[in-house]
């Protein structure tokens, strides 16, 4: 759940941006059979099995729009329900409940999703004490909502943005001659608080990074071979951090690697939705 501070400052502009696209000038359909206010009330109801977050943006959709909308919530965020559960029952004005449909859906299935698809990665994981951490590749103007979706399924969040820590990548490597030289770059810029990570692809690479000093080496794309090598020359002089390609279907192979965090961008880029309506609208 976002915090008064952040749901004013960061969530709130975002939702009205969404509303203010699905309505440019006026919603037709509404005005033309339903011209005047009418109380009413509509279920919320679960269609699909799985992990249900975003229930405050959800909310927030409608009473952006008028403050006396009502949401009476029967489960709360990283609850698991099935399909059929009836979830909440929204109270408001008819009009409003039509208008703020779709945009509060789409959070809603979007960010339950992202919590599935986390969960089920994470489940994987059990056992370990590798941790799960999600990416930047996040849906642009939808990353305060998916990150925290990636939370709601036991994940946790790699850095929020580009100035949230230094993370050296193949391209600030290549622009900076080196992985030696691109951390000393680092190291003499960015405030002593931060960390510094780095991206390697080679075993030559994790040894310029051990010797340069880096405090997180992300191992991309290596074999596993080599991941088990690279683990041997890092010896605990650093964290360490997997990545590339990582997937439901294949991170069960990089467990037995020992390894701190295992970093997967399919959490956002590729979970599909959780299917839920809002049914059974209604005047009172």
């Amino acid at each position: 759940m976002f915090d008064p501070v952040t749901l004013k400052l960061n969530v709130d502009p975002l939702i009205l941006s969404a509303l203010r696209e699905d309505i440019s000038s006026e919603d037709v359909s509404t005005n033309s059979v339903m011209p005047h206010p009418q109380a009413g009330e509509a279920d919320l109801i679960c269609k699909q099995d799985g992990v249900i977050c975003g229930l405050q943006v959800f909310e927030r959709v409608f009473t952006l729009m008028d403050p006396d909308t009502k949401v009476e919530f029967f489960v709360k965020d990283g609850d698991f329900v099935t399909n059929g559960t009836l979830m909440a029952k929204v109270h408001g004005d008819i009009r409003i409940l039509l208008c703020g449909e779709r945009t509060a859906l789409n959070y809603l299935q979007r960010m339950s999703g992202v919590a599935t698809y986390t969960k089920n990665v994470a489940d994987l994981l059990k056992g370990t004490k590798t941790k799960l951490l999600d990416t930047r590749k996040t849906t642009p103007n939808n990353r305060i909502f998916e990150k925290y979706a990636v939370t709601c399924g036991g994940g946790n969040n790699h850095r929020y943005n580009l100035s949230d820590g230094v993370m050296l990548k193949d391209n600030h490597i290549g622009a900076a001659g080196g992985v030696k030289e691109a951390i000393a770059a680092a190291k003499a810029y960015a405030p002593f608080v931060r960390k510094v990570e780095v991206e390697v692809e080679t075993l030559n690479m994790v040894r310029d990074a051990v010797e340069a000093g880096a405090d997180i080496i992300m191992l991309d794309n290596m074999s596993h071979e080599d991941m088990a090598e690279a683990m041997q020359i890092i010896a605990g002089k650093a964290e360490v951090e997997v990545s590339g390609n990582v997937t439901k279907e294949n991170i069960a192979r990089l467990t037995d690697l020992g390894v701190d965090y295992i970093s997967s961008g399919a959490l956002t880029h590729s979970a599909p939705i959780l299917d839920i309506s809002l049914k059974n609208l209604h005047a009172v």
